[in-house]
């Protein structure tokens, strides 16, 4: 009977190691390779609507590749927008990021549980160094016009806030293709490199709208 306790003992451990160890895994998979995850916003419409299911790719972000103009990422929503330009906003048109979490065990949990933290998701617009402009329902960079097509037809670009920045070294600049209905780096600023969570890799929901075409 003893025998059969130890037994039933180790059976026990040896699957809460297993059950461990593939949680590990997990967390791991979905923090440095790749997550599924499903849209709840409309900034995207009509690129993506609420309810679509993609497939995040955060291997592009663990190996540091590029970022190119009309890619679609999710990062870390900024604290707050801006409400007016001041001229120290204007030399420093930068999203604000006021969480910072103290410890290991917060910092788990916020980044990567993600519980209490809140992400984006939208269009690369401008790259560091370069000059955007919105003007007259238009985006131009570096004065040239940007053609964006993935756009309705018929949808102009304002913004209450940023009209002409130059992108810091560092930062993006981010819009949703819902123009109207998006809040995004017109209001909250460029955002930190070191906060973009993803790229867009996949939309495997709805089956019709299977691809990577966007």
């Amino acid at each position: 009977m003893e025998q059969e306790k130890k037994e039933l003992i180790k059976e026990i451990l040896e699957w809460i190691y297993c059950i461990i160890i593939a949680i590990i895994l997990a967390l791991i998979v979905r923090y440095y390779v790749g997550t599924p995850t499903v849209v709840q916003m409309k900034s995207m419409i009509p690129t993506f609507e609420e309810g679509d299911r993609l497939i995040l790719n955060r291997l592009a972000i663990t190996l540091k590749s590029d970022f190119n103009r009309g890619e679609v990422i999710t990062f870390e929503a900024p604290s707050s927008e801006y409400k007016s330009l001041t001229q120290e906003i204007k030399d420093n048109p930068v999203a604000k990021y006021e969480h910072n979490p103290t410890n290991i065990f917060k910092k788990f949990t916020y980044y990567v549980l993600d519980i209490g933290k809140k992400s984006y998701i939208k269009r690369i617009i401008g790259l560091p160094g370069e000059h955007v402009q919105i003007e007259n329902g238009n985006v131009y960079i570096d004065g040239a016009l940007l053609n964006e097509e993935y756009l309705q037809e018929g949808v102009t670009t304002t913004s209450p806030i940023f009209t002409d920045i130059t992108v810091p070294e560092g930062y993006i600049f981010v819009m949703g293709d819902n123009r109207s209905g998006s809040m995004d780096s017109r209001e909250f600023g460029c955002i930190p490199i070191s906060k973009v969570e993803s790229k867009v890799c996949l939309r495997f929901w709805p089956f019709n709208k299977f691809g990577t075409d966007w």
